[in-house]
């Protein structure tokens, strides 16, 4: 599987949601009950938290 372009990171990125602190994405995840499905990382692109499966 080869790598993804930097254009397709920047659109994988821009569809997604994103969140200030690694605490709201939980928060987030939370609320919508998967919490133990997933994890929160920082994005290098925009530097700001989205969920990934865990």
């Amino acid at each position: 599987m080869k790598k993804p372009t930097q254009e397709e990171r920047r659109r994988q990125c821009e569809r997604k949601r994103r969140y200030r602190t690694q605490g709201d994405a939980m928060d987030a995840a939370l609320l919508a009950g998967v919490e133990r499905r997933r994890s929160a990382y920082l994005c290098p692109l925009c530097k700001h938290w989205h969920l990934t499966s865990a």
